[in-house]
């Protein structure tokens, strides 16, 4: 009897077991069919590559042949003896403590007069944001390159007051503020979140604030300002990340070269001269993880440091 009673007890323990999951998988097998294609993306096309080009790292590896096992020779080749890695990273660090507060401290500008609630709102709001949809363009680039030429619209509206312009592009001491420009002139995105921010804050801060005495100036260091951290936080990480990966302006106005004597190199161009110009791939796959690598430490140090200056609302 009391073999019995176990036995009919495991098998009755059993039956619910397997019920159970056969019931979570009807339950959930749609869902994860659904999700297939974006499984087979990220594997194949995100998580697959990635792991390939952290192990071609390691190699020397030119397309053509086996890759080499070099262990850390692309590393210490590249922070010991690879000028033109120093020249990538003086000039994209440049690019980036330049453009990016420009660009934020623009589109925060125009944010605010567009909060105004001035009339024909949305035209504007169309117009300020389609730069940021055109400025990576291949076209734009090269409408940009012609604009700063030495007989381009730049020069010729100089000497109209009588001043005789230098080919800004061809200029090293000149070709890397043309770009900061453009990255400037591609305000729209971050001036949509900004206005959207703005359009957060509670009037009624406002009208206490003008009823205390405060000035339009004191407002905004007082209350814009601190209740849109968050916002400014958001698109501070999204722009520099965007400003690090920065390729085709760079790419069409220098002619892939990087030149004047350098001044245009930005990281992802030399990057793109390994890869692609030389066939270094191990090489540019060290390049691709040591950018990652940079990313990254500004991503946490941001958060790290986001708690003194970010404000939420508790």
């Amino acid at each position: 009897m009391t073999v019995q009673h176990v036995a009919s007890t495991s098998a009755t323990s059993e039956v619910p077991k397997t019920s159970v999951w056969a019931r979570i998988w009807q339950q959930d097998a749609p869902g994860y069919l659904f999700l297939l294609p974006w499984f087979i993306g990220f594997f194949g096309l995100t998580l697959g590559p990635m792991i390939s080009s952290l192990y071609l790292s390691f190699t020397k590896f030119d397309l053509l042949t086996s890759p080499d096992w070099v262990g850390a020779g692309n590393y210490v080749r590249m922070f010991t003896n690879d000028p033109k890695f120093a020249a990538s990273m003086r000039v994209t660090f440049f690019f980036v403590i330049f453009s990016v507060p420009l660009k934020l401290a623009f589109a925060l500008g125009v944010a605010l007069l567009l909060n105004r609630g001035m009339k024909g709102l949305p035209l504007y709001r169309a117009l300020f944001y389609l730069p940021s949809l055109l400025g990576a363009s291949v076209a734009i680039a090269i409408l940009w390159r012609q604009i700063f030429a030495g007989d381009g619209l730049v020069n010729k509206f100089l000497s109209v007051f009588g001043i005789v312009g230098p080919s800004w592009i061809s200029n090293p001491n000149y070709s890397l503020w043309t770009l900061i420009i453009l990255a400037i002139w591609q305000f729209g995105s971050p001036m949509i979140i900004f206005l959207a921010g703005l359009r957060q804050i509670p009037q009624d801060m406002y009208e206490a604030a003008s009823l205390d005495g405060a000035s339009k100036w004191r407002q905004f260091w007082k209350i814009t300002l601190p209740l849109l951290t968050p916002v400014v936080f958001f698109n501070a990480i999204i722009q520099t990340i965007e400003a690090f990966k920065s390729f085709t302006p760079a790419f069409i106005i220098s002619g892939g070269t990087g030149n004047p004597i350098n001044s245009t190199l930005f990281y992802t161009l030399y990057l793109y001269q390994e890869a692609f110009g030389f066939f270094r791939m191990g090489y540019a796959s060290a390049l691709a993880w040591v950018l990652l690598a940079i990313v990254a430490a500004f991503t946490a140090f941001s958060f790290l440091t986001s708690k003194y200056w970010v404000h939420y609302d508790d």
